[in-house]
């Protein structure tokens, strides 16, 4: 897939052209340029634009870099200790300009950039005359699956927003919808692309999204409404359906991490990166197609190291030993900690390294397993759902049916990769309630999934945010939600210039 979409990026230069009343000698058409009016007439036209929504996850405003600050550390997983303040005040809840670009306006933007493209091969692709008609419907449900993603993290971060389903114009006022509406849009969006997708693609387009993806994206929308019964019936794919039998978990845990194993049995979807093109974040034939979150989160000395882990997190893997009584092997592949070639003999980057007892950072997606610095032109793909995350999310489901004991089994399966007893062996106490396995479950997704950029809507999901006496708990893990405001920072603050330009949007409660 990688291939695909490096060989068609140069289309996303494509934008609306504004017809002009006269022509002068400033305003002559460039002959090289090409208009709407001429594209969007074959079949290659389409699937140049569809490549055109997936080079969106090469932008720095998402998946390239930014969203991982707003979904890693600003959870209870991370934070920022950047000496650029106002960076590292947007993980700790100080929203003063909140139209920080960094922050907060170029995630927005590249969002409904990434939605633009979604909707112009939706609007434009169904009138292209196709020799195979199911290939025109490949693509489309692409881009539903693209747009519902999209507009998924969305809602997570901003909730109500603005849907907007044809491609756009510079006029436009988009009306903002309230989150329950949002949800509506992307259960519709994965589901029509969920009837459409593979099980699986061939060699040549390994990396686009799937039935499994589709049904795992949909589970995590019912899931974060409370709506489980229609979650079960999203997870029940992997089990009972079509998908029973095509995932499986990795022997080897850091298999999921590095970008020698790539696109495994465990993975239900991730973004193909790369380090070929070395280019800036513009829209050109050698964008960089690489991530960013390699350089931003590695240790002092090796990258920006603007992202860390909380310390917590390493006390919370020590807690309880394997069956033959050894650490944890997660923590190893999961954060760097001062005592970490201690505990398991790893010379981080080659160096010795004299780190302040309560440090740590997220060794997912590192690159310390074959070089000694970092750069933003990381080729690790980062996969946005495992199947060990859709084992846990069914135990979730099943237990929030009053299915506890069933859902125990999915839980342990996870455990047993690494070693750890089962449930009822090690934590007997969880098996005697609903509320009881819950709180066992917001720990055995942290030990993991911890850097994957889950924490966030986990939170949002379990109401830990909803009320001060949650809150306060979150807080003794991390100090930064003693600036949480209840019913305010649950959700960011939208861009103050996308307020005052548009009478149709209105920000965000109590900001």
């Amino acid at each position: 897939m990688k291939q695909f979409i490096r060989l068609t990026i140069a289309i996303s230069v494509m934008a609306c052209i504004m017809p002009s009343c006269k022509k002068d000698l400033l305003n002559v058409d460039n002959p090289n340029t090409i208009t709407e009016e001429q594209f969007w007439k074959t079949e290659a036209d389409a699937e140049k634009g569809i490549n055109a929504a997936y080079a969106m996850f090469y932008k720095p405003g998402g998946w390239a870099r930014w969203i991982y600050f707003r979904l890693d550390l600003t959870s209870d997983e991370g934070c920022s200790k950047s000496p650029w303040i106002e960076l590292a005040d947007w993980t700790r809840f100080q929203y003063v300009n909140y139209n920080f670009w960094e922050g907060n306006a170029i995630t927005w933007r590249d969002t409904y950039k990434a939605v633009f493209r979604c909707n112009q091969v939706l609007a434009n692709v169904p009138d292209i005359p196709f020799t195979d008609n199911s290939k025109k419907d490949l693509i489309l449900a692409q881009a539903k699956f693209l747009r519902g993603l999209h507009y998924y993290y969305a809602a997570i971060m901003w909730e109500n927003i603005p849907l907007v389903l044809e491609p756009s114009k510079p006029d436009d006022l988009p009306q903002q919808y309230p989150l329950a509406e949002v949800w509506t849009q992307v259960e519709k969006d994965f589901t029509e692309a969920l009837a459409v997708l593979p099980v699986q693609w061939d060699d040549g387009n390994v990396g686009r999204p799937t039935k499994g993806a589709a049904n795992a994206f949909l589970a995590r929308t019912f899931m974060q409404q409370h709506k489980w019964q229609q979650a079960k019936t999203a997870l029940d794919y992997f089990f009972t359906g079509a998908g029973s039998g095509k995932y499986d978990l990795m022997p080897n845990f850091q298999d999921n991490f590095v970008h020698t194993s790539e696109n495994n049995k465990e993975s239900v979807f991730e973004i193909q990166f790369s380090d070929v093109n070395k280019g800036g974040d513009g829209d050109d034939p050698n964008q960089n197609m690489g991530s960013h979150r390699a350089q931003f989160f590695a240790p002092r000395g090796i990258g920006w190291s603007d992202g860390q882990a909380r310390y917590w997190l390493v006390n919370e893997f020590k807690k309880e030993k394997t069956a033959s009584n050894s650490l944890d092997p997660r923590l190893r592949y999961s954060l760097f900690y001062p005592a970490l070639q201690a505990d398991f003999g790893d010379k981080v980057y080659g160096r010795n390294w004299e780190w302040n007892n309560d440090e740590a950072w997220f060794r997912k997606y590192q690159r310390d397993y074959f070089r000694t610095n970092e750069d933003y032109f990381s080729q690790d793909n980062f996969r946005m759902v495992r199947f060990s995350d859709v084992l846990l999310m069914y135990a979730e489901t099943l237990n929030e049916l009053d299915q506890t004991i069933t859902a125990a089994k999915y839980v342990d399966s996870v455990r047993a990769r690494v070693n750890m007893t089962p449930l009822a062996m090690a934590h007997p106490d969880a098996l005697l309630s609903k509320d009881a396995f819950r709180e066992r479950l917001k720990t055995e997704r942290v030990l993991e999934l911890c850097g994957e950029s889950v924490r966030w809507a986990d939170l949002k999901r379990w109401g830990d945010l909803e009320t001060q006496t949650k809150v306060n708990l979150v807080a003794q893990r991390d100090p930064d939600f003693n600036n949480f405001v209840v019913g305010k920072h649950i959700r960011l603050p939208i861009p103050q210039t996308e307020v005052l330009n548009n009478p149709n949007l209105d920000q965000n409660d109590k900001y």
